[in-house]
């Protein structure tokens, strides 16, 4: 009884303050973590890390001026679609607690500044492959390209297909599933 408490209680705080052990965590052990007590100490070493001057320290601290001037707006004139969709999540009780507040990203209270370096994966190849009713591959003139079949994602299923541009992961498996069946069918006809 005593350790469901205290996990509570852990729980709580983890929601209240955050995990400041996990933070100190990745900064101290993670090589994709950079920190910095400015801006400019910030653009140096996101540009070590990743051995390129691609980040100009000067564009860096004028988007970050930006956004923490549109932090300090009333939130009634918060024209930034982010500030807006966290305003719009805290309306709910339930979230109010687990999201995050408002918060200036150059603030001296809440340094040191945390970069993370991010590797970009393609998770979607939103269909391209044209078929027919069948599955067979079309070639650009729409005749059938003979025995050659697309399913699944590529086949359209993956981004947009019969649920929509915005669907959810897990809901492409029924038309990844049926075209798969459309295809065996017309293979094992042939």
């Amino acid at each position: 009884m005593r350790s469901g408490i205290k996990k509570r209680i852990a729980f709580l705080a983890t929601l209240l303050f955050g995990n400041q052990n996990l933070v100190r965590d990745f900064v101290d052990n993670c090589q994709d973590f950079v920190t910095a007590r400015s801006i400019d100490e910030l653009a140096r070493k996101m540009n070590e890390l990743t051995g390129t001057p691609d980040v100009d320290a000067g564009l860096l601290t004028e988007e970050i001026s930006r956004y923490d001037a549109a932090i300090a707006a009333w939130p009634a004139l918060h024209n930034d679609d982010q500030l807006r969709r966290i305003a719009h999540a805290r309306q709910y009780r339930g979230d109010r607690i687990r999201t995050c507040k408002f918060a200036r990203i150059n603030d001296s209270n809440a340094m040191p500044l945390i970069a993370i370096r991010e590797f970009i994966l393609v998770r979607k190849s939103l269909g391209g492959i044209e078929t027919d009713l069948e599955s067979r591959v079309l070639n650009d003139s729409g005749e059938v390209l003979p025995g050659l079949y697309a399913v699944g994602e590529a086949a359209g299923f993956g981004g947009g297909g019969i649920h929509g541009l915005r669907s959810l992961e897990g809901t492409f498996l029924g038309g990844c599933i049926f075209s798969g069946r459309l295809a065996g069918q017309s293979i094992s006809k042939g």
